[in-house]
């Protein structure tokens, strides 16, 4: 038995019995990406109430854990606490028949026997709750797109003159028209 896996047989098939579990998850793979994610060896907070109904047991509350990764713009390290809620159902086996669904349907978790399986729910849940782009703060200003150097660390007004290749022969007639004439000065003949 993982620890994602919970019993449920002090609920027995009684709908309206219900009780709260609060308990701390080791994370055996990471949840997320490359960028941010809760790392594997990590603990997830779970605080959860489970009620039995008329199909099955309801699962609903939170999962709380610590994503790290880096700033999308910066690329230093981020570290963000996550609240995740969640809320699924588990049906009873037996319970469920996929004649009777519709299209856009899908069959709900099984219990297997009076033991559930969060760890897919938990999962779903943290992965939605990571950011798209993690910042280390909403006002990050990122990297020199020409020299790479973390904005926040660069002297004011840091800047690099790009000149477009496609006018360097005018540049180059405009040096021209700036050089001193070497030649000496010719006086008009009268």
């Amino acid at each position: 038995m993982t620890p994602f896996q919970i019993s449920t047989h002090d609920l027995g098939r009684r709908p309206g019995s219900m009780r709260t579990l609060t308990l701390d998850v080791p994370v055996a793979e990471q949840m997320g990406n490359e960028v941010i994610a809760v790392r594997a060896g990590s603990e997830v907070a779970l605080d959860l109430r489970l009620e039995a109904v008329m199909d099955g047991v309801l699962v609903t509350g939170t999962a709380q854990a610590v994503a790290e990764g880096e700033c999308v713009r910066c690329l230093t390290d981020v570290s963000l606490d996550l609240d995740a809620d969640i809320t699924e159902m588990f049906a009873y086996p037996g319970t469920q028949d996929a004649s009777e669904m519709g299209e856009d349907e899908e069959l709900l978790p099984e219990l297997d026997g009076e033991t559930l399986d969060l760890e897919p729910t938990v999962t779903d849940a943290v992965v939605l709750a990571l950011p798209f782009r993690p910042l280390c703060r909403p006002d990050c200003p990122g990297l020199c797109p020409d020299c790479g150097i973390r904005l926040d660390e660069a002297e004011e007004g840091h800047a690099h003159e790009n000149l477009d290749p496609r006018w360097s022969a005018l540049a180059a007639l405009a040096g021209a028209e700036d050089a001193p004439d070497d030649a000496p000065d010719e006086e008009p003949q009268q």
